[in-house]
Formats: structure tokens, sequence, C-alpha cells
């Protein structure tokens, strides 16, 4: 199994950033394994997506409709399209085992969404489950824990 240094390991949750900050959403999703999902709890501490109602909670293929929708022509609830910046804390890794090719990293953010005159902070948590495939790295798990999940929120247009 391909071991990775704790340098090549945050890099990549910077560079996934970076992608949805430039709006690189197709090479955003390439970033996920085929059975990876996006999660935003809707209560402190949820640990399970599956038994408890969560902000979001979407596979691959419902990723790739959001991100279908973005790039469409036809969006008019995107034009003009919103816009994000990441503000992240150095990543550190909360578990490692190379052998198995798993690494669970933790990265604490600010991010603002903005479309014409509104601009939205949010603040929490990022869980990034990574694992290696084929010598690379993949998400199979975004996990977005915000501060104050359990608020009421306006649309939240893009992914943090």
């Amino acid at each position: 199994m391909t071991d990775f240094t704790e340098r090549q390991l945050t890099d990549f949750v910077y560079a996934e950033a970076r992608l949805l900050d430039e709006a690189r959403y197709a090479e955003w999703l390439n970033l996920f394994t085929e059975d990876g999902h996006y999660w935003m709890p809707l209560e402190p501490g949820q640990a399970d997506a599956r038994l408890h109602c969560s902000l979001m909670y979407e596979d691959k293929l419902l990723l790739r409709v959001r991100v279908e929708r973005l790039a469409g022509a036809r969006t008019f609830s995107q034009q003009p399209a919103s816009r994000c910046h990441h503000l992240l804390q150095q990543p550190t890794i909360e578990s490692a085992d190379p052998g198995a090719g798993r690494w669970v990293l933790r990265t604490a953010f600010h991010y603002v969404e903005t479309r014409r005159d509104v601009q939205t902070l949010y603040a929490g948590w990022f869980r990034h489950e990574l694992v290696a495939i084929d010598g690379a790295l993949f998400m199979q798990l975004k996990r977005v824990d915000l501060v104050n999940c359990d608020c009421a929120f306006a649309n939240i247009n893009l992914f943090m």
C-alpha cells in the first residue's frame, strides 16, 4: 500500500478547498470514491447520517447532479453565480492506517459564500476520510460539522 506523508495529506485538503473556491466542481467531484459521501450533520456530535436527519447527506450520484446543475446554463438561481472562499486552519491527522490505506483528517474552517450583495459566513470543522486507491488519495467521506448546525439556514448554494 502507498504511504503518504503528513504534507501530502494536508496538501490534499488544501487543494480540495481550492477546487471549490475556483468553482472547479467536476474536478472536485473526481476526488470522491465511487461509494463516497458528503455529509453535513444537523446536530452536534451526530454519529450516523442514516439514522438521523442531516442538513445534507449526498452520495456521488447526487453530488454529480448538483455539480451538473451548477454548470447548467438554465440554472437561473445561479445567475450571477455564487462564489465562495475557504479559510482553513492547518489540518491535523486524527487517525492513520497506512497499511489499510486510510487516514482521517480534521480541519477547522471559516467559509464565506456570496452571491450579489449577500455574504454568509459559516464556521466549523471538516473531517476528511481519505483512502488510497492505485497510489492516489480519494475522499470516502467529507463531513462538515458547522458550529451552529442546529439553527435555521437560508439556502446553502455551494459545497463547503
